[in-house]
Protein backbone atom coordinates (compact mmCIF):
# COMPACT_ATOMS: atom_id res chain seq x y z
CA UNK A 1 0.00 0.00 0.00
CA UNK A 2 1.23 3.50 -0.80
CA UNK A 3 2.35 5.59 2.13
CA UNK A 4 0.34 8.74 2.76
CA UNK A 5 1.89 12.14 2.43
CA UNK A 6 2.41 12.88 6.15
CA UNK A 7 1.86 16.59 5.63
CA UNK A 8 -1.44 16.06 3.81
CA UNK A 9 -2.59 13.49 6.36
CA UNK A 10 -1.92 15.76 9.33
CA UNK A 11 -3.45 18.76 7.53
CA UNK A 12 -6.59 16.79 6.71
CA UNK A 13 -6.98 15.66 10.32
CA UNK A 14 -6.43 19.20 11.58
CA UNK A 15 -9.11 20.69 9.30
CA UNK A 16 -11.57 17.86 9.98
CA UNK A 17 -11.24 18.43 13.71
CA UNK A 18 -11.56 22.19 13.35
CA UNK A 19 -14.50 22.31 10.94
CA UNK A 20 -16.54 19.30 12.00
CA UNK A 21 -15.04 18.22 15.34
CA UNK A 22 -14.35 14.86 13.68
CA UNK A 23 -12.85 12.10 15.77
CA UNK A 24 -12.59 8.32 16.09
CA UNK A 25 -13.91 6.37 13.08
CA UNK A 26 -14.31 9.52 10.97
CA UNK A 27 -10.63 10.36 11.34
CA UNK A 28 -9.59 6.78 10.64
CA UNK A 29 -11.64 6.80 7.45
CA UNK A 30 -10.11 10.13 6.48
CA UNK A 31 -6.59 8.75 6.95
CA UNK A 32 -7.45 5.78 4.72
CA UNK A 33 -8.78 8.11 2.02
CA UNK A 34 -5.65 10.21 2.29
CA UNK A 35 -3.48 7.12 1.80
CA UNK A 36 -5.48 5.75 -1.12
CA UNK A 37 -6.57 8.88 -2.98
CA UNK A 38 -4.67 11.92 -1.59
CA UNK A 39 -7.96 13.79 -1.19
CA UNK A 40 -7.72 17.20 0.50
CA UNK A 41 -10.15 18.49 3.11
CA UNK A 42 -8.85 22.05 2.78
CA UNK A 43 -9.48 22.11 -0.98
CA UNK A 44 -12.99 20.70 -0.60
CA UNK A 45 -12.30 17.22 -2.04
CA UNK A 46 -14.26 15.60 0.79
CA UNK A 47 -16.76 16.93 3.34
CA UNK A 48 -18.77 15.63 6.29
CA UNK A 49 -22.56 15.74 6.12
CA UNK A 50 -24.77 14.26 8.83
CA UNK A 51 -21.84 12.41 10.35
CA UNK A 52 -20.60 10.74 7.14
CA UNK A 53 -17.88 11.48 4.61
CA UNK A 54 -18.80 12.45 1.04
CA UNK A 55 -16.47 13.01 -1.86
CA UNK A 56 -17.13 16.07 -4.07
CA UNK A 57 -17.19 16.59 -7.82
CA UNK A 58 -14.11 18.79 -7.68
CA UNK A 59 -12.33 16.15 -5.59
CA UNK A 60 -13.11 13.45 -8.16
CA UNK A 61 -11.94 15.64 -11.04
CA UNK A 62 -8.69 16.42 -9.22
CA UNK A 63 -8.20 12.70 -8.62
CA UNK A 64 -8.84 11.94 -12.30
CA UNK A 65 -6.23 14.52 -13.25
CA UNK A 66 -3.67 12.97 -10.90
CA UNK A 67 -4.44 9.53 -12.30
CA UNK A 68 -4.00 10.90 -15.85
CA UNK A 69 -7.53 9.96 -16.91
CA UNK A 70 -7.61 9.60 -20.69
CA UNK A 71 -11.11 10.95 -21.33
CA UNK A 72 -14.58 11.54 -19.88
CA UNK A 73 -17.56 11.48 -22.25
CA UNK A 74 -21.21 12.09 -21.42
CA UNK A 75 -24.48 11.63 -23.27
CA UNK A 76 -28.18 12.05 -22.39
CA UNK A 77 -30.31 8.91 -22.60
CA UNK A 78 -33.00 10.40 -24.78
CA UNK A 79 -35.71 7.79 -24.20
CA UNK A 80 -35.56 8.41 -20.45
CA UNK A 81 -35.43 12.22 -20.62
CA UNK A 82 -38.46 14.50 -20.49
CA UNK A 83 -37.58 18.22 -20.82
CA UNK A 84 -41.18 19.25 -20.14
CA UNK A 85 -40.99 17.84 -16.61
CA UNK A 86 -37.27 18.69 -16.25
CA UNK A 87 -36.29 15.04 -15.94
CA UNK A 88 -32.86 14.15 -17.29
CA UNK A 89 -30.84 10.92 -17.35
CA UNK A 90 -27.20 10.87 -18.45
CA UNK A 91 -24.55 8.25 -18.96
CA UNK A 92 -20.87 9.00 -18.49
CA UNK A 93 -17.88 6.95 -19.54
CA UNK A 94 -14.40 7.31 -18.07
CA UNK A 95 -11.45 6.00 -20.06
CA UNK A 96 -8.52 5.04 -17.87
CA UNK A 97 -4.93 6.07 -18.34
CA UNK A 98 -4.11 3.02 -20.50
CA UNK A 99 -6.89 4.00 -22.92
CA UNK A 100 -8.30 0.48 -22.86
CA UNK A 101 -10.37 0.14 -19.69
CA UNK A 102 -13.65 2.07 -19.53
CA UNK A 103 -16.07 2.65 -16.67
CA UNK A 104 -19.67 3.79 -17.13
CA UNK A 105 -21.96 5.49 -14.66
CA UNK A 106 -25.52 6.84 -14.83
CA UNK A 107 -27.10 9.84 -13.20
CA UNK A 108 -30.64 11.20 -13.11
CA UNK A 109 -32.16 14.43 -11.86
CA UNK A 110 -35.61 15.97 -11.69
CA UNK A 111 -37.30 18.49 -9.38
CA UNK A 112 -38.08 15.76 -6.85
CA UNK A 113 -34.45 14.86 -6.15
CA UNK A 114 -32.82 18.28 -6.57
CA UNK A 115 -32.72 20.96 -3.87
CA UNK A 116 -35.10 23.90 -4.47
CA UNK A 117 -32.15 26.26 -4.88
CA UNK A 118 -31.03 24.24 -7.92
CA UNK A 119 -34.35 23.91 -9.72
CA UNK A 120 -33.80 24.69 -13.38
CA UNK A 121 -30.34 23.07 -13.37
CA UNK A 122 -31.54 19.46 -13.49
CA UNK A 123 -29.78 18.68 -16.77
CA UNK A 124 -26.37 19.79 -15.46
CA UNK A 125 -26.91 17.96 -12.17
CA UNK A 126 -27.80 14.71 -13.94
CA UNK A 127 -24.62 14.93 -16.02
CA UNK A 128 -22.50 15.68 -12.93
CA UNK A 129 -23.99 12.72 -11.06
CA UNK A 130 -23.25 10.41 -14.00
CA UNK A 131 -19.64 11.63 -14.19
CA UNK A 132 -19.21 11.20 -10.44
CA UNK A 133 -20.47 7.62 -10.50
CA UNK A 134 -18.23 6.73 -13.43
CA UNK A 135 -15.19 8.24 -11.71
CA UNK A 136 -15.99 6.48 -8.44
CA UNK A 137 -16.14 3.18 -10.31
CA UNK A 138 -12.91 3.89 -12.17
CA UNK A 139 -10.91 4.65 -9.02
CA UNK A 140 -12.63 2.38 -6.53
CA UNK A 141 -14.17 5.04 -4.31
CA UNK A 142 -16.93 3.50 -2.23
CA UNK A 143 -18.23 6.63 -0.51
CA UNK A 144 -21.03 8.55 -2.22
CA UNK A 145 -20.45 11.96 -3.79
CA UNK A 146 -22.33 14.91 -2.33
CA UNK A 147 -23.75 15.82 -5.76
CA UNK A 148 -25.46 12.41 -5.93
CA UNK A 149 -27.55 13.20 -2.87
CA UNK A 150 -31.20 13.98 -3.41
CA UNK A 151 -33.00 17.04 -2.13
CA UNK A 152 -31.56 18.28 1.16
CA UNK A 153 -33.76 20.52 3.33
CA UNK A 154 -32.56 24.09 3.10
CA UNK A 155 -32.74 26.74 5.82
CA UNK A 156 -36.01 27.92 4.33
CA UNK A 157 -37.90 25.29 2.32
CA UNK A 158 -40.97 27.30 1.52
CA UNK A 159 -42.95 25.91 4.42
CA UNK A 160 -42.75 29.17 6.30
CA UNK A 161 -40.83 27.62 9.21
CA UNK A 162 -37.80 29.86 8.81
CA UNK A 163 -39.95 32.97 8.56
CA UNK A 164 -41.95 31.96 11.60
CA UNK A 165 -38.79 31.35 13.61
CA UNK A 166 -37.40 34.73 12.61
CA UNK A 167 -40.62 36.47 13.62
CA UNK A 168 -40.67 34.69 16.96
CA UNK A 169 -37.03 35.59 17.59
CA UNK A 170 -37.77 39.23 16.84
CA UNK A 171 -40.64 39.29 19.30
CA UNK A 172 -38.33 37.84 21.96
CA UNK A 173 -35.87 40.69 21.53
CA UNK A 174 -33.34 38.81 19.40
CA UNK A 175 -32.03 39.74 15.97
CA UNK A 176 -33.56 37.60 13.17
CA UNK A 177 -30.68 38.25 10.74
CA UNK A 178 -28.07 37.30 13.30
CA UNK A 179 -30.08 34.19 14.22
CA UNK A 180 -30.36 33.18 10.56
CA UNK A 181 -26.62 33.66 10.12
CA UNK A 182 -25.88 31.56 13.19
CA UNK A 183 -28.20 28.84 11.92
CA UNK A 184 -26.34 28.77 8.61
CA UNK A 185 -22.99 28.57 10.38
CA UNK A 186 -24.13 25.67 12.57
CA UNK A 187 -25.93 23.83 9.78
CA UNK A 188 -22.98 23.84 7.39
CA UNK A 189 -20.25 23.72 10.06
CA UNK A 190 -18.71 26.99 8.90
CA UNK A 191 -15.93 28.83 10.70
CA UNK A 192 -17.65 31.84 12.38
CA UNK A 193 -14.50 33.98 12.25
CA UNK A 194 -14.06 33.39 8.52
CA UNK A 195 -17.76 34.04 7.88
CA UNK A 196 -17.42 37.42 9.64
CA UNK A 197 -14.43 38.31 7.47
CA UNK A 198 -16.35 37.28 4.34
CA UNK A 199 -19.36 39.32 5.49
CA UNK A 200 -17.30 42.46 6.05
CA UNK A 201 -15.68 42.01 2.63
CA UNK A 202 -19.07 41.44 1.01
CA UNK A 203 -20.59 44.52 2.65
CA UNK A 204 -17.53 46.70 2.11
CA UNK A 205 -17.20 47.57 5.79
CA UNK A 206 -14.55 47.05 8.45
CA UNK A 207 -16.93 44.93 10.54
CA UNK A 208 -20.36 43.39 10.05
CA UNK A 209 -21.81 45.73 12.69
CA UNK A 210 -21.12 48.72 10.44
CA UNK A 211 -23.11 47.30 7.51
CA UNK A 212 -26.68 48.33 6.77
CA UNK A 213 -29.55 45.92 7.37
CA UNK A 214 -30.12 45.61 3.60
CA UNK A 215 -26.49 44.62 2.99
CA UNK A 216 -26.58 42.06 5.78
CA UNK A 217 -29.80 40.61 4.37
CA UNK A 218 -28.13 40.30 0.96
CA UNK A 219 -25.11 38.62 2.53
CA UNK A 220 -27.18 36.08 4.47
CA UNK A 221 -29.18 35.24 1.33
CA UNK A 222 -25.97 34.88 -0.70
CA UNK A 223 -24.32 32.70 1.94
CA UNK A 224 -27.38 30.45 2.10
CA UNK A 225 -27.51 30.08 -1.67
CA UNK A 226 -23.80 29.36 -2.03
CA UNK A 227 -23.90 26.77 0.75
CA UNK A 228 -26.85 25.01 -0.91
CA UNK A 229 -25.43 25.12 -4.44
CA UNK A 230 -21.75 24.33 -3.85
CA UNK A 231 -20.61 23.96 -0.26
CA UNK A 232 -17.02 22.90 -1.13
CA UNK A 233 -16.54 26.04 -3.23
CA UNK A 234 -17.86 28.17 -0.37
CA UNK A 235 -15.46 26.50 2.06
CA UNK A 236 -12.56 27.18 -0.29
CA UNK A 237 -13.62 30.82 -0.53
CA UNK A 238 -13.82 31.15 3.25
CA UNK A 239 -10.38 29.59 3.60
CA UNK A 240 -8.95 32.35 1.40
CA UNK A 241 -9.52 34.75 4.31
CA UNK A 242 -7.17 32.81 6.56
CA UNK A 243 -3.91 34.59 7.25
CA UNK A 244 -0.81 32.42 6.80
CA UNK A 245 0.94 31.56 10.01
CA UNK A 246 4.15 33.47 10.56
CA UNK A 247 7.06 31.19 11.32
CA UNK A 248 9.24 32.37 14.24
Amino acid sequence: MRRANPNLASTNVSYARRWWRARGPLLRTLKEMTVNYSLSVRLGDVIILNGSWYVTHIGLLRLAHRKKCKAITTSPIQKLCDPTTRRWVFSATVRARDGLRTFTGYGDADPSNVSPAMHGAEMRIAETRAVNRALRKAYGIGICSVEELGSVPALSNGSGCAKSSATQASSNGHHPLRDRLNLLIRKHHLDPALVKLYAADFCGTQTLREASKELVEDFVATLSKRAAENLPALLCHLNSYQKPEVQP
